[in-house]
Parts: C-alpha cells; sequence; structure tokens
C-alpha cells in the first residue's frame, strides 16, 4: 500500500455515477408506482414501490425515529472510511478501487433518501413462489457488487501470499 495519493480519487466518477443512477430510479419510482402494488416486471421480478425506516432487511424499521440519525451518522463514518482508504490504494489495486467507489456510492445514495426523508427507497422486488426477497434498490445493490468484489480481490490475494 502507498502513501496518502490524491490521483485515486479519480476512481469517484463511479460513486458519482451509483448516486446519480441510484437517485434518478428512486425520483422515478416515487412518481411511477402505487405504494405497495407490485407491478411485474418479469417472472420471479415485480417493481413494489416501499419505504424503509430501518436499515438492511427493516432492521429497527420501528423504533421510533432515533434510529434515522444512527444510521445516517454510521453512513457517513463509513464513507469517509472508504474515501480514505480509497486514496491510499496503490495505483495496480483497480479492482478494490472499484470495490470501494461501489460502496461509497451505494451508502451515500441511501443517506441522501435518509437524511432527506428518515426513509430509504426501495422497489426492486425479487421473488419466487410467495416467496419475496426484501425490497432493495439501486444503491444496494451498487453494495452488495462492492462487497462481492472485495471479496473476490481477497479471496485472489490470498493465493498470491
Amino acid at each position: 500500500m502507498s502513501a496518502f495519493t490524491p490521483s485515486r480519487a479519480h476512481w469517484l466518477w463511479l460513486s458519482v455515477t451509483v448516486i446519480a443512477l441510484d437517485q434518478l430510479s428512486k425520483w422515478l419510482a416515487e412518481r411511477l408506482l402505487p405504494l405497495h402494488e407490485p407491478v411485474a416486471l418479469m417472472p420471479m421480478l415485480n417493481l413494489t414501490l416501499m419505504h424503509n425506516e430501518g436499515a438492511a432487511f427493516s432492521l429497527l424499521a420501528d423504533a421510533g425515529g432515533w434510529q434515522r440519525w444512527l444510521f445516517a451518522g454510521f453512513a457517513l463514518l463509513v464513507t469517509i472510511g472508504l474515501i480514505i482508504w480509497l486514496l491510499r490504494l496503490d495505483a495496480r489495486e483497480r479492482l478494490t478501487a472499484a470495490a470501494l467507489t461501489l460502496l461509497i456510492g451505494g451508502a451515500i445514495g441511501n443517506l441522501i433518501d435518509r437524511v432527506r426523508t428518515g426513509r430509504v427507497v426501495d422497489f426492486i422486488d425479487v421473488y419466487y413462489g410467495d416467496w419475496h426477497w426484501p425490497a432493495f434498490n439501486l444503491a444496494d445493490s451498487a453494495i452488495t457488487l462492492g462487497v462481492a468484489l472485495l471479496l473476490i480481490e481477497t479471496l485472489r490475494a490470498g493465493k498470491n501470499t
């Protein structure tokens, strides 16, 4: 790992893209989708507008409102840590840089919702039969992809040692 290198900041275009697409998709979902009414998109995939006042899987969704600021503060601290990590990467750590910027974009996308309205807009509904995965959004997808890329990089690095 190299010293602090602001040149790694050029990777933040990916975070900005994630944030823009996430916010645009949520804006469209809120304007075009009826609340809690599934709109079939394809087999096993609906668009269903939902609001999540909690964290992942609606954790603490009914906690009374204080969780809004807890989750917002946590997202902000994690984002700052991820940016510092990104700026300290070696130029060869492209997969890690992509993973971190996806995580940053996803965290900020959901942070914007949480600060602005106290809830996160979810609308992607994956299901099988009567079983539904908790609804999610593009920010959540970017976070999931970022974590997967970090795991791949970790496994790959483990093979090289």
